[in-house]
């Protein structure tokens, strides 16, 4: 049986496939992933999702399995490996970037017990249920994106515009962008 998908998937790559049929808007409240997906939504910029898709399991690596409290300590002998590092995107800003977003990640979990219970007020705790019936239709930032990007470069994050942040929105299920003709739309209601 054929499952209609956004019009955004690649049909041609089983990676983009999986990804949005069992990942994209799937709400997450687990801090790692909430961090995998901060650091990828981030190194993205710029770039295509299937591009960052396909480095992921580098990325993993490279990264320490995201662990935020291990990139934290990353010194700059670290950062210099990372730039030799094929596997991943090697730029200066984007994994120093990491670092600092581990380390401010941190506090914020220590401010609110969790990053979950931090990022998840700014959509009182459940996911927006949009109702888009073309991609072409959703947006690239909203209010909510704008609010959240503002606290987090206060905080001192970077990488963390609205543009990305709605995306990590998406990514981690804040938001149910899935067009409504899509299987997965009715899925996550």
């Amino acid at each position: 049986m054929y499952n209609h998908r956004c019009s955004w998937v690649d049909l041609t790559s089983d990676l983009y496939i999986d990804y949005h049929d069992r990942e994209w808007g799937n709400p997450s409240h687990d801090d790692r992933h909430l961090f995998e997906m901060l650091i990828l939504e981030g190194a993205q910029a710029g770039l295509s999702w299937i591009t960052i898709l396909k480095k992921r399991l580098n990325y993993k690596k490279a990264f320490d399995n995201f662990d935020y409290n291990k990139i934290s300590k990353y010194n700059s002998s670290k950062v210099s490996e990372l730039l030799l590092n094929e596997g991943i995107i090697r730029n200066k800003l984007k994994i120093n970037s990491a670092i600092k977003n581990a380390n401010v990640f941190i506090k914020i979990q220590n401010e609110y017990k969790s990053f979950n219970n931090y990022i998840w007020q700014f959509v009182n705790n459940q996911p927006i249920i949009n109702s888009f019936e073309k991609s072409s239709s959703v947006p690239v930032n909203t209010s909510i994106s704008d609010k959240i990007s503002k606290d987090l470069k206060k905080r001192g994050m970077s990488f963390v515009g609205s543009t990305i942040m709605y995306s990590f929105m998406q990514a981690v299920g804040m938001v149910n962008d899935h067009t409504t003709d899509c299987f997965r739309y009715k899925d996550l209601l």
